[in-house]
């Protein structure tokens, strides 16, 4: 094999090079055998190996074990479980000769109908990359690569391969993008994944502007880009804007697109070499990471590993003393779910699980006497009234009754978003019923998304497992009975209905587009704004100990564009229990900077805590922190002045306040014509003492008609009348001496505004 990539392109035909730019197959790259160029496989898997057996279809997938799904995961706020489940899964990847892991899943959490929400990790972008990273690294320690999906904007499953995502590029930037430019700038992952959908009318597959200009040139990412399976449309296009690898193989006709254009000049062949050269820098590198000896594949192992993970992934949403159940009391499980657990969603992430563990098998394998009433199945919306009353009666006898509950795989799957937010009716009705007759029912939630929980303030206890993968049997048996803690918030909003949801009105748009009006109010930032009463907050989690925060400090209280400020505050194990609490950083802007949401997640720690036990959490502000994606600048911006540092264990729950300020002399591009508002000008303080000249010379004359009604306008109306006046209207209302200072005005008011500070 020759020495170098370039050397090797060299000695390619321009068909093998066409050809090194699609799939094999379903799941393999093409191999080039005269020049020693091997192929690579690939498989699904954000939380366990969808790999196919060798001479199976498509679907036929090895055995493996199945890991919390992102939504379960994300729940964890914990970046070390991330970087975990990543390990292993990349240690499973690696025994059976895998080279890239098709995942994480990091899409926005839009709206909680997407049918993949089970998938993806959080409506917030923070979150989201920080896990992202974490599981990135995880894997690729392994010597397996990872495709970050699906880039970008694909929030729904409705009409998914051709609908286009239209929304403001502050919205792309401050929301659809960030997790993707975490992922890429701190974990390097070998591939990324483009999506299915436009944005603004453009296939993201050929979109210069994401592939190239941000994914490469701002964020640096020296993988290559694949496509999602049959997510290309004109492969010709999508090669010149960036998309080098189209998944699944199209039977060669798209290479002899590739062919067709460079032979005619329409496609230069540096820009297919470059692409070859993505590919192949990738593709050696798995396998020289290769040629080492294989680990053996060890599921039982594994599935230990999964059974920890999903423990700390539950979230406790609600206990008024029902959990954890004691020694000695008599126990009802009811519901489909406790036979038959939902640990995981459909379509392209389901996978051939090692083995399940439900929460009857638990209970019996520790020797819990448990009486067991299905009431209702797993697997459908069934109501039978003599299972009902069967049900009924156990839990009356009972000292707790455990209502097993959740979607069934039905409700929520790739390939199509649910329509209504609602548990299936039998089991809403039943939960009812059985709160009437129990007071310490407790309700066990197995879904990938949030639901409508309209019995929630008649229920003792509730603990949410997500989708918790195959180990969650066992996972949900130790928490129930106080073996684990429970140590979950929540990563999403749960709405008290789904018409409050932000994009209720818009979701899933007309079949061909989907406006993203509700722009950067996606999650806890609408319902903050709008200070509308949710069921669980955003971040929300209860343990079975308490925790106090104290001693809370900034290092400085300025922070300057380029500097640092450290946030330190001290969290105390107030319990009788060990436990972990997840200590959640938000910024707000005081500064009056219109379209900012109250309060936006920048920093997280999860830390673990015996009874009494205290430690100090330490944070780092930059600007960035503070700064919202600024269209006219083109870059993160934050204006000068007033923000609050919160601290708090929700985005409802922030018992720290501190105030910070910013200081910068970078300021926003701005023009001054005879249409800028006053207003605009008073409040920057490089234009504001020409304007306050202005007006002590002038303003009488501009603010008073001469009409006796003019003593009805208070001093405020005034002032905001003067806030909005632009500055021709000197010409109307100050008479002609300020009409003829007008041109005066406005080239001092430029030389005030010289034209490098605004683009610094």
């Amino acid at each position: 094999m020759p020495d170098t990539i370039a050397e090797l392109i060299a000695q390619m035909t321009l068909e093998e090079k066409a050809g090194l730019c699609s799939g094999a197959d379903f799941w393999h790259t093409k191999a080039v055998g005269r020049l020693n160029v091997p192929s690579m496989m690939v498989s699904d898997g954000p939380h366990g190996l969808r790999t196919q057996q060798e001479g199976g279809g498509v679907n036929d997938s090895i055995q493996a074990v199945c890991f919390p799904a992102g939504c379960a995961a994300a729940a964890s706020f914990d970046t070390e479980l991330l970087r975990r489940e990543g390990e292993t899964i990349g240690e499973e990847a690696r025994a059976v000769g895998l080279g890239v892991v098709l995942g994480p899943a990091i899409n926005i959490k839009r709206s909680p109908l997407c049918g993949r929400n089970f998938e993806y990790y959080s409506e917030d972008p923070c979150l989201a990359g920080e896990l992202s990273a974490a599981f990135v690294q995880g894997v690729q320690s392994r010597g397996v690569g990872t495709s970050p999906k699906h880039f970008a904007a694909n929030n729904q499953e409705y009409r998914r391969m051709t609908s286009s995502s239209n929304m403001t590029e502050r919205t792309l930037r401050e929301i659809y993008l960030p997790a993707f430019e975490k992922t890429v700038k701190e974990a390097r992952p070998w591939t990324v994944m483009s999506s299915y959908n436009r944005i603004n009318g453009t296939y993201v597959g050929e979109s210069r502007t994401l592939l190239t200009d941000i994914l490469r040139g701002e964020w640096g990412f020296d993988g290559f880009v694949m496509s999602d399976w049959g997510a290309v449309s004109d492969r010709v296009a999508a090669l010149a804007a960036g998309l080098d690898l189209e998944m699944p193989a199209s039977g060669g006709v798209n290479d002899q697109k590739i062919v067709a254009a460079v032979r005619a000049g329409t496609l230069p062949e540096a820009v297919l070499d470059k692409a070859v050269a993505r590919v192949l820098n990738i593709v050696l590198r798995w396998a020289d990471l290769a040629r080492a000896p294989r680990p053996a594949l060890d599921l039982a192992r594994d599935h230990e590993t999964a059974i920890r993970l999903g423990a700390q992934c539950a979230v406790l949403l609600q206990n008024r003393g029902a959990l954890p159940i004691q020694p000695g009391q008599k126990v009802a499980y009811i519901g489909g779910f406790a036979a038959t657990p939902r640990y995981q969603g459909g379509g392209s992430s389901h996978v051939n699980p090692y083995r399940v563990d439900s929460a009857l098998d638990a209970a019996a394998a520790r020797g819990r006497t448990v009486n067991y009433v299905e009431g209702f199945p797993a697997d459908r919306d069934q109501r039978e009234e003599a299972e009902f009353l069967k049900a009924v009666e156990a839990a009356e006898r009972a000292d707790v009754a455990v209502i097993f509950a959740g979607l069934p795989d039905s409700f929520e799957s790739e390939g199509y978003d649910r329509k209504h937010m609602r548990l299936p009716d039998s089991q809403n009705n039943l939960i009812a019923r059985v709160a009437a007759v129990q007071k310490n029912t407790v309700v066990m939630l197995h879904t990938g998304s949030p639901v409508e929980c309209p019995w929630a303030d008649e229920v003792n206890a509730v603990l949410c497992m997500y989708l918790g993968g195959e180990g969650v049997g066992t996972s949900a048996d130790a928490l129930l009975y106080g073996d684990a803690e429970p140590s979950g918030r929540l990563p999403e909003t749960w709405p008290l209905r789904l018409e409050d949801t932000p994009c209720y009105l818009d979701f899933p748009g007309d079949g061909h587009t989907a406006e993203y009006r509700e722009g950067v109010y996606v999650g806890y930032r609408w319902y903050d704004a709008r200070r509308m009463a949710v069921r669980w907050p955003f971040g929300h989690g209860l343990s079975y100990t308490g925790f106090v925060y104290k001693a809370a400090a900034l290092s400085a209280d300025t922070l300057t564009q380029d500097g640092t400020v450290t946030v330190t505050v001290t969290v105390r194990n107030t319990g009788a229990r060990p436990g972990s609490e997840v200590v959640q950083l938000y910024i707000a802007d005081e500064t009056g900077t219109a379209g900012r949401p109250p309060k936006e997640l920048r920093h997280f720690a999860k830390v673990w805590l015996e009874p009494g036990a205290e430690t100090q959490v330490r944070f780092t502000l930059t600007a960035r922190d503070l700064s919202y994606y600024d269209e006219k600048l083109g870059d993160w911006y934050a204006a000068p002045g007033a923000y609050t540092v919160l601290v708090g264990h929700s985005s409802r729950n922030i018992p720290t306040r501190l105030p910070l300020q910013f200081v910068t002399d970078r300021r926003r591009p701005f023009t001054v014509d005879e249409n800028t508002p006053m207003g605009d000008l008073l409040q920057d303080e490089r234009t504001a003492p020409v304007m306050q000249a202005v007006l002590q010379r002038f303003g009488g004359a501009m603010g008073d008609n001469g009409g006796g009604e003019n003593a009805a306008i208070t001093a405020e109306a005034s002032r905001q009348m003067m806030d909005a006046m632009p500055l021709r209207a000197m010409t109307s209302f100050g008479g002609a001496q300020a009409a003829a200072a007008l041109p005066g005005l406005l080239a001092a008011l430029r030389a005030a505004l010289p034209e490098k500070k605004d683009r610094e």
